[in-house]
């Protein structure tokens, strides 16, 4: 972990003025922020270790603790008329009958994603997933685990 987060840091030219975007990345490599990291960024920005926590525990979109991969939804008006709620149950169903991706994701739903022209619209990890069906649904999970 500690060449990939010195990387991260390296990749900003150890700018302080970087700090929230390094905590972003790190953030977005290991779906939180580990302490060793947010010591290496102390170190490696000349940051007191305070000062780094108290960023990273202002903005709700930190968290210091493991968080599952979020599957967002999108209910809005023209998701929602091109079927967003079967498509939000069979993403539920599939999740919620297997240990493993009960584990990894967790289901959300969001009002808009502003890609109405691709409704029905889900995103996962940032990857938009337009278009959306039922018979789509297994495309989001690992196919070890999809069925």
């Amino acid at each position: 972990m500690a060449r990939e987060v010195d990387e991260i840091i390296r990749g900003y030219d150890c700018q302080k003025s970087s700090l929230i975007a390094i905590l972003q990345d790190i953030q977005s490599e290991y779906r939180h922020l580990p302490e060793d990291a947010l010591r290496s960024v102390s170190q490696m920005l000349d940051v007191p270790l305070s000062e780094v926590y108290s960023v990273a525990t202002f903005f709700t979109s930190f968290s210091l603790q493991p968080r599952k991969r979020p599957i967002l939804v999108c209910t809005g008006t023209a998701c929602h008329v091109r079927g967003a709620g079967r498509i939000l149950e069979e993403i539920k169903r599939r999740v919620e009958g297997s240990e493993e991706l009960k584990e990894e994701f967790s289901v959300q739903t969001v009002h808009c994603l502003g890609a109405c022209a691709l409704a029905p619209v889900v995103v996962v990890d940032g990857e938009y997933y337009g278009r959306m069906s039922i018979g789509k649904v297994g495309e989001l999970f690992p196919q070890d685990v999809a069925k």
